[in-house]
């Protein structure tokens, strides 16, 4: 059988960064705490909580960073984002190709499909995951454990990526990852958490994807 391919959403699928950077900073911008815009791109793939709290947003404050964050991103910010050059066709090909696909993302659940069924790549998924809207369920690795049980286990799953996080999530339930470049970590971050490979193009994602599986047969 085709391995089961989990993939990130942000960075990964869809280039979100401007529409997350514009509403962290104005969020953080509430508290007096200013940013250069290249230190947003931090807030591309983790949980907000976990952002906003490194950026030195006060504990007791982050519920209300996150509303703010929110207020905006509901509205706008979650358009301010495009699928990368190369997305659709690879969905279509690995779909046609037999490999089934998933969605493990650490966006909230409800706004991860509003976004894919708005650029009409939902269809590609038979799951699409992510985090709860109160923060129950939030970190890669908890929406990973949510995925692996509608999916049927961790058995020949391959997690697919931008970032360290993507890696160390999965790798908490031994599922390896073929990280990404065109996104938002770094492939030297993705290689010392752990990473399989970590490719430059769609296309090349084809290749090494179809690789594994041929060695797996």
């Amino acid at each position: 059988m085709h391995p089961t391919l989990f993939f990130d959403l942000d960075g990964t699928l869809t280039d979100s960064g401007p529409g997350i950077m514009n509403c962290a900073q104005l969020a953080l911008e509430a508290y007096g705490i200013q940013a250069p815009r290249e230190a947003l791109r931090a807030f591309v793939g983790p949980p907000l909580r976990v952002s906003f709290a490194r950026f030195g947003v006060p504990e007791a404050e982050l519920d209300q960073a996150i509303s703010l964050f929110r207020s905006r991103y509901q509205t706008v910010g979650k358009f301010e984002n495009l699928p990368y050059p190369g997305i659709p066709a690879l969905l279509e090909q690995l779909q046609e190709a037999g490999f089934p696909l998933y969605v493990a993302t650490s966006k909230p659940e409800i706004t991860a499909k509003e976004i894919l069924a708005h650029f009409h790549l939902d269809g590609y998924f038979l799951e699409i995951c992510g985090a709860t809207m109160d923060s129950s369920r939030e970190n890669k690795a908890d929406v990973i454990a949510y995925l692996l049980q509608k999916a049927g286990g961790p058995h020949g799953v391959l997690m697919i990526g931008d970032t360290d996080y993507d890696v160390l999530g999965a790798a908490a339930h031994g599922i390896p990852t073929i990280g990404v470049s065109w996104g938002y970590g770094t492939a030297n971050s993705m290689a010392a958490a752990g990473a399989l490979a970590v490719v430059d193009t769609p296309q090349a994602l084809f290749a090494q994807v179809c690789a594994g599986f041929s060695r797996q047969k």
